[in-house]
């Protein structure tokens, strides 16, 4: 359907991935990475790499430069963040980011935009309720800075999109899977089990998908999403206690002993985080990670899958193939 593709985010673990499948079916991609990003090795031989920030409209002309009505852009970019106090740049990734992506694919009449939303994006239904898509999005509706900024960012695509830019956007719920590079949460974790670091879990559970389903609904979407639409790309809902009860199973590693109510995990959240801060090391346990793990995770991918032909794989499948990969390069 395009003959060009433009992917923001393409060094990071659903950017990756995405560039890596478009470059198998043999696909012309222009890669943005960030100027010095030594993970621009990882991306295949043939893709056209330019180097530009989101965040900077100003940096982002070599990378838009061949963009035209054959070109569909992807924009994966965007920063994550659990941390009580993620500071100003969270908000210029995702949001001014966006804002930019968008403005210049209007400029050069891109011929499809498809952002990389998430879940956190959509307003929390009643405990036991199950989510699925909406067209209204505010950050007063949802809790946490990172979900502000998806959901500010989201309404900025779907604005564009009523104003005549074919934009669909796409909500992932908590990526997860192999070749997770930069470690996200739930790979530190299987590392602190490894190590013999988490002697305790947390109740709770979430939504988990993995990285590679999500990156096959990008790429049906990106032929077969509706203009202003938008698609959940959830998988299963799995509980801590089941994904470390999996992972012992699979490690052949100590049980975890206890698991501590999501209640008393909120109280000894912010010095878990504080302690990590003055280690040095990436937070993993913080009151934003534990109000997900508390909160409603069940979403319903059955739009995905009706419109898209969205299928994903059981999360067990996903958990050995992760497990493997970390033991594979040393983590675990």
């Amino acid at each position: 359907m395009f003959t060009n593709y433009l992917v923001t985010g393409a060094t990071g673990f659903l950017g990756l991935t995405v560039v890596r499948m478009l470059a198998a079916r043999g696909e012309h991609v222009t890669a943005l990475v960030l100027k010095g990003d030594a993970s621009a090795a990882r991306l295949p031989a043939g893709v056209r790499v330019s180097c530009g920030n989101v965040a900077d409209r100003d940096s982002l002309a070599d990378f838009f430069s061949s963009c035209d009505e054959q070109t569909c852009v992807i924009h994966c970019a965007g920063m994550i963040s659990i941390r009580t106090t993620p500071g100003k740049r969270l908000r210029a990734i995702n949001v001014t980011g966006t804002a930019n992506i968008v403005a210049l694919c209007q400029a050069h009449r891109a011929g499809k935009l498809i952002y990389v939303s998430s879940v956190h994006a959509i307003p929390e239904a009643k405990k036991g309720a199950v989510m699925a898509e909406t067209t209204a999005f505010s950050p007063q509706a949802v809790s946490g800075p990172y979900a502000k900024t998806k959901a500010e960012a989201t309404a900025l695509v779907l604005a564009a999109a009523k104003n005549g830019l074919n934009a669909c956007v796409v909500h992932p719920s908590g990526i997860v899977g192999p070749e997770d590079y930069n470690l996200g949460s739930i790979s530190s974790m299987i590392i602190s089990y490894c190590r013999g670091r988490l002697p305790l879990g947390v109740e709770g559970g979430y939504d988990f998908v993995d990285v590679r389903d999500v990156a096959s609904g990008i790429l049906a979407c990106c032929e077969k999403g509706v203009p202003g639409e938008c698609y959940i790309l959830s998988s299963e809902y799995v509980s801590i206690r089941t994904l470390l009860g999996r992972l012992q199973a699979e490690s052949r590693g100590k049980r975890v002993l206890a698991f501590v109510p999501t209640v008393l995990a909120k109280i000894l959240s912010p010095f878990a985080e504080g302690f990590s801060l003055l280690r040095r090391e990436k937070p993993c346990f913080t009151p934003c990670s534990v109000a997900v793990l508390a909160s409603n995770g069940h979403f319903s991918h059955a739009k995905a899958t009706h419109d898209l032909g969205y299928s994903p794989r059981k999360f067990a499948d996903t958990l050995r193939d992760t497990f493997r990969w970390l033991r594979e390069k040393g983590y675990c």
